[in-house]
């Protein structure tokens, strides 16, 4: 499939200063895809995480954090400039009460702090977008070398990224996985596809590595000429576990925050309908063994008083034995009951959230903790059984569901 865009249509203006023009299909998706996630500073997250989450340092608030996402996802989409940016920055902060924040007080400080979020945002999905376009398998075919080219318009040139300018290596090369640009705050470097014929044998850079160490106090080893928190690719770690990025998140979380980002991360993963998906595949194929992810317990508190467990960050599973148990157990009989379809599975995060809560035996075989959760919907009364993993998994389970008209 050919580039939707080339690299001299896509007009880039990482400085910050004016329109981020032309935006494409896989910049947007890309930024889309991420997740809400409420942090204290910048570097609570780094590197590939930042390719699942979208991070406001000090916007503790979610529906703060949302108001940033819609203003800085209008930015991408639309093309809109910074200074329209700073005006819904400044509408934002007022309406949500937010103060405190890094660079108030001054206009200098709340310039410095708009083009940080602003710019950040817009590089990193440009640059995501691009490792997307880049990594096209039929582009593959015919340019598998990558070129990284400097910026030679940056008022502060780098060195060291001066010198990257013109190397070419092979796309799949690890040295593209810590410098694909931007490689800093402010960055302005890119990298375009040529064909083997540019490649000249000669190797990667070394540069060798420094030690930063961060406001925790630890260590991070980074290659020189890469600010701390950018040696990743931006895009290329879509798939970063956002299971476990977050729940170690909900741990520390005030209740109301995780809360609302379990909330987050349930509508992004039921928007996808992987649960209905997931139970057609196992419905037609018995060789499927790994459950489902359906998100996270959204009511830690109400299973707490049925099982005596603090659920707050455990997983929400659909195992495939559990559909199958239910097409074995659960058909029609005669008083109500009816078989479940694959898309009656959409509906188990729902149950799980909003049902009435009870407790039951725990597994005969296990001895894990169960509980019964029911919830009319649409005039069915869905019941669902769910098990408690242990402190190693920490998640939640359906072992079987019955609905009844």
């Amino acid at each position: 499939m050919p580039l939707k865009l080339s690299p001299t249509q896509i007009a880039f203006n990482a400085r910050g200063d004016g329109k981020f023009n032309k935006p494409f299909t896989e910049q947007v998706d890309f930024f889309q895809q991420k997740l809400n996630l409420p942090t204290e500073r910048y570097d609570d997250i780094l590197k590939s995480a930042h390719d699942r989450a979208f991070v406001v340092a000090g916007a503790m608030k979610a529906d703060l954090l949302n108001d940033f996402r819609q203003a800085i996802d209008k930015s991408i989409a639309e093309g809109k400039s910074i200074q329209w940016f700073r005006k819904e920055f400044d509408t934002i902060a007022a309406k949500h009460g937010w103060t405190g924040w890094t660079g108030e007080g001054t206009k200098a400080g709340r310039d410095w702090r708009t083009r940080v979020i602003y710019r950040t945002n817009l590089s990193t999905s440009y640059a995501a977008g691009r490792w997307a376009q880049l990594n096209d398998p039929d582009l593959l075919k015919s340019r598998p070398y990558w070129k990284y080219i400097h910026n030679d318009t940056v008022r502060h040139p780098r060195p060291l990224h001066q010198s990257w300018s013109g190397l070419v290596l092979r796309h799949d090369h690890p040295f593209w996985r810590t410098h694909f640009p931007p490689n800093g705050w402010g960055c302005r470097c890119r990298v375009t596809s040529v064909p083997a014929s540019e490649y000249k044998g000669h190797p990667a850079p070394d540069d060798g590595t420094y030690i930063y160490k961060d406001s925790a106090g630890q260590e991070h080893v980074l290659p020189m000429g890469v600010d701390y928190g950018w040696d990743y690719a931006p895009g290329a770690n879509t798939d970063t576990s956002l299971r476990s990025m977050v729940q170690d998140k909900l741990i520390r979380y005030r209740p109301a925050i995780s809360k609302a980002l379990s909330r987050d991360v349930n509508r992004y993963i039921n928007a996808n309908q992987i649960a209905s998906v997931f139970a057609a595949n196992v419905m037609a194929d018995k060789s499927i063994k790994e459950p489902a992810w359906l998100g996270f317990v959204e009511n830690p508190e109400a299973v707490k008083m049925v099982t005596d467990v603090d659920t707050m960050g455990y997983l929400a599973l659909l195992p495939s034995d559990a559909i199958h148990h239910v097409i074995k157990h659960h058909e029609h009989d005669g008083k109500g009951q009816r078989v479940a379809v694959a898309e009656d599975y959409d509906q188990i995060w729902r149950v799980l959230a909003e049902g009435d809560l009870s407790p039951t035996e725990p597994s005969s075989i296990t001895g894990a903790k169960r509980f019964v959760a029911k919830l009319i919907i649409d005039g069915e009364l869905f019941r669902c059984i769910f098990e408690l993993s242990g402190k190693k998994l920490r998640a939640v389970s359906l072992v079987t569901m019955a609905i009844k008209t």
